[in-house]
C-alpha cells in the first residue's frame, strides 16, 4: 500500500484541459460541485450542540465541502441516530465524519448497518469519541482479534482504543509524510489522550501525541475491507476550544480530503477542492 496521506488522484483530460486554460489566461472550466459530507454528531460527555456547528464551519471553510449534520440531543451512552435507520443511508455521501460517543450500542444489526456503507466504499473521517462506539467486544481492554464480531468497529477504524486517562496538554507530533507539509507540530489546551490496545497491521501513523510520560497514536489511516475503503481517524477533539482550534481544523479538513481522494501529494487540496477563502487562523 502507498503512503497512507501521500496518494494522487490519477490525471485526467479534463483535470489536463483546465490546467491549459488557466496557464493560457483563458476561462476553466465550473468549478467542480462541493463534497457532500454527512456529520453524524452527538452522545454522552460532550458538548456536541456547539461542536457540530464549530465542525461544519471550519471544514466547509478549508474545503469545496458542504457538511449536513445528523444530530442526537441524547447525552447518554446509548444515543442513537435517524440518519441510520434505513438499508442505504449512507447513499449520495461523499464521506461520513463520525463524532459520535454511544459506547454501549452493542446490537450487531444496527453496528453492521452502520458499517456496510464503508465496506461498500463510502470514506470514514473519525473524531475523538468516535473510536469508543459500538464496542461489542466483551472486554475491550485485550486486543480483539480481527475479522471476529468482537473486533468489527475496531477493523473499520484500524486500531482498537479502550480509554483514557486525565485531561492535560498533548504535545503532537506529525509523522515524515510528504503530505502533512505545512502542519506544525502543536500542544492542545487540556486534552484527552486515549490508549493503543491494538494498532492494526496496514494501519499508518499520520500523528503521536505524548502526555506526561505516556505516548501514543492520534492520527492515523488505513484502507478498509475488500473495497480499500479510505478511513481517517484522529482521537484528539474533546473540548470546544480544540475542535474549533485552526491546527484541529486543518488535520481533519486534510484527512477528509485525504480519504476522497482530493488531496495531493504534496499535502494540497486537489484542484477546485480547495477552500472559497484563506481560512482565519
Amino acid at each position: 500500500m502507498k503512503n497512507i496521506l501521500s496518494l494522487t488522484p490519477p490525471v485526467t483530460l479534463s483535470c489536463f484541459i483546465a490546467a491549459t486554460f488557466m496557464a493560457t489566461g483563458q476561462d476553466a472550466s465550473p468549478a467542480p460541485k462541493p463534497l457532500k459530507a454527512l456529520l453524524v454528531i452527538g452522545g454522552c460527555c460532550h458538548d456536541y450542540a456547539k461542536q457540530k456547528e464549530i465542525l461544519k464551519a471550519g471544514l466547509e471553510e478549508r474545503a469545496n465541502l458542504k457538511v449536513d449534520i445528523c444530530y442526537s440531543d441524547d447525552k447518554s451512552t446509548k444515543a442513537t441516530f435517524t440518519c441510520y435507520d434505513k438499508a442505504n443511508w449512507a447513499e449520495g455521501y461523499d464521506v461520513i465524519i463520525h463524532d459520535e460517543c454511544s459506547a454501549d450500542i452493542k446490537d450487531l444489526a444496527v453496528v453492521n448497518r452502520i458499517l456496510d456503507a464503508h465496506r461498500n466504499g463510502t470514506p470514514g473521517v473519525n473524531l475523538h469519541c468516535a473510536m469508543h462506539c459500538y464496542r461489542t467486544a466483551a472486554d475491550v481492554g485485550k486486543p480483539a482479534e480481527s475479522g471476529t464480531n468482537d473486533s468489527l468497529w475496531f477493523d473499520y477504524l484500524g486500531l482498537q482504543s479502550s480509554g483514557h486517562g486525565r485531561q492535560a496538554p498533548i504535545s503532537i507530533t506529525y509523522a515524515n509524510l510528504p503530505s502533512l507539509a505545512g502542519l506544525a507540530n502543536w500542544t492542545t489546551i487540556n486534552e484527552e489522550l486515549y490508549n493503543n490496545v491494538k494498532v492494526h497491521e496496514g494501519t499508518v501513523t499520520v500523528a503521536k501525541g505524548k502526555q506526561d510520560n505516556q505516548e501514543t497514536v492520534v492520527a492515523w489511516a488505513h484502507e478498509y475491507g475488500d473495497k480499500k475503503t479510505k478511513v481517517f481517524s484522529t482521537t484528539i477533539g474533546h473540548n470546544n476550544e480544540t475542535v474549533a482550534d485552526a491546527k484541529y481544523l486543518d488535520l481533519v479538513a486534510r484527512g477528509l480530503l485525504w480519504s476522497t481522494g482530493h488531496l495531493t501529494e504534496n499535502g494540497q487540496p486537489s484542484p477546485g477542492y480547495g477552500p472559497a477563502k484563506a481560512p482565519v487562523k
